[in-house]
């Protein structure tokens, strides 16, 4: 994706910083950003639950996990729609998930489980898009390319018009952008049309790796502290006079996201929270030793340290690209790919998540989200595999004071359509934007100066909100 070009006649974004620039301060940042808004968040009258999350954590569990083998067993199915797998009692009276997620059917009372999430859209791409924003996407194909025509993403609306107070960093995406094989982008993912200024911090990270490297996080060779505050000292002298003669809201937008790259460079605990070698081994073990689990952690610590959105995507394995089942799109052979691979990691790592926020206080004040584009197909197929199916699928929330043990509409008897109570994106949109303290109705202006609604009239599950 590349960058816009500025306003200011004759001049691009790439031939600014060569000619002084970020790299006049000696900074390797690969991609700016900025936190200004166009419009603002309007408060909620008479509602306990608007804002009650300083912060929010995304687990985006790319490629589709099964409803019937996670959150919705069906044990009374026929066999070709329950699979091999066992329901399980939880801590919940009444509720069974697949035997799959020991860890969190533990936990369960601390769980609010929506049944009857819907795109109908089976495409990855495109209801991956629909999910991350809460807007319908202007096409329902497989393989549509992200573009500067794309609906803005939670994760950017939230860094933008409720940013950080404690921190430069307000939304963070890692470790990696998710896209369908042939590396093809998902739209929905960045600030989409209101541009760069929007973009959400994507980090390119391996948090197995030690000691991490970050690209743009650490100062370059040979440059200090204070050779960094010297040189961005002169590089503010030479923008007033470069502004002088060019005038334009762009190059006023590069001087904001000049003083972001140097204010995370510059702060001690921005720095220090991806320094996740400062963690016991043993809480390292508990969330797993894997990419997923310690980019979860990393996404605990980042919340710690004040950023309001962290959302960690499902990271591709190695090989990825070349077989059948990539991530948790298990086409072929889903029950041995979900029960050696994909549910373990992800039952012992979000069980450790709840369990660790709650031990550090900070649980009733972070919302936790693990949702996937859509679940998978009611029907096992030829291949043993389950394929794509937006129709119905599930999505787990907790903290920010959510009433636990919840279960928040139904499937039908094969876990293929809602039952009842049907919830869409926009809704689960609302739901994350209330918590965090953005108005679902708030607007914001467009580049060409049109007014856009937060949510594309997405109302907040008011079995989670009170409201």
């Amino acid at each position: 994706m590349n960058s816009p070009h500025l306003s200011a006649p004759g001049i691009r974004r790439r031939e600014w910083l060569r000619v002084g620039g970020l790299s006049a301060l000696g900074l390797s940042l690969s991609r700016l950003w900025g936190s200004s808004a166009r419009g603002a968040a309007a408060p909620v009258a008479n509602s306990a639950s608007f804002g009650r999350a300083k912060s929010c954590i995304l687990l985006f569990l790319s490629g589709g996990p099964p409803q019937h083998d996670t959150f919705d067993p069906k044990p009374d199915a026929p066999l070709e729609i329950r699979g091999t797998f066992r329901s399980i009692p939880t801590s919940v009276p009444g509720t069974h998930f697949c035997e799959t997620l020991p860890h969190t059917a533990q936990i369960a009372h601390q769980l609010a489980v929506v049944r009857s999430m819907t795109t109908d859209i089976n495409s990855h791409s495109t209801s991956g898009a629909f999910m991350l924003t809460g807007y319908l996407p202007a096409s329902k194909a497989e393989n549509v390319p992200a573009g500067p025509q794309d609906w803005p993403s939670i994760a950017s609306v939230v860094g933008t018009l409720k940013p950080s107070t404690r921190t430069p960093l307000s939304s963070v995406v890692l470790p990696e952008l998710i896209h369908n094989n042939g590396h093809i982008v998902w739209p929905g993912q960045n600030g989409g049309f209101m541009g760069a200024a929007w973009h959400p911090m994507m980090i390119q990270c391996d948090p197995t790796q030690q000691p991490m490297h970050i690209e743009g996080m650490s100062l370059t060779e040979g440059m200090t502290s204070v050779r960094l505050a010297e040189r961005f000292n002169l590089l503010q002298q030479f923008d007033a006079h470069f502004r002088d003669g060019a005038k334009s809201s762009a190059i006023e937008e590069l001087g904001r996201m000049d003083q972001k790259a140097f204010d995370v460079l510059h702060s001690d605990a921005s720095r220090q929270a991806f320094e996740i070698e400062r963690e016991s081994a043993a809480l390292r073990d508990n969330y797993g030793r894997h990419k997923f689990g310690q980019s979860v952690l990393l996404a605990r610590r980042l919340v710690e340290a004040g950023v309001r959105l962290v959302q960690v995507n499902w990271p591709r394995a190695e090989g990825d690209e070349n077989i059948g089942n990539p991530l948790w799109d298990t086409h072929q052979n889903n029950a041995a790919r979900v029960r050696d691979v994909l549910a373990p990691q992800f039952d012992r790592t979000f069980a450790t998540l709840i369990a660790d926020l709650q031990s550090r206080g900070l649980l009733d004040e972070t919302l936790v989200v693990a949702m996937g584009e859509f679940g998978r197909s009611p029907k096992i197929n030829a291949s043993g595999g389950r394929d794509h199916w937006g129709s119905c699928f599930s999505v787990v929330l907790a903290g920010a004071g959510i009433g636990g043990g919840q279960i928040v509409g139904t499937s039908d008897r094969l876990g293929a359509f809602p039952a009842s109570r049907p919830v869409h994106p926009p809704d689960l949109a609302a739901t994350i934007f209330h918590f965090l303290g953005v108005d679902p109705a708030a607007e914001f202006v467009d580049p060409i100066g049109r007014p856009r609604r937060v949510t594309d009239n997405g109302q907040p599950l008011k079995e989670l909100t009170g409201t």
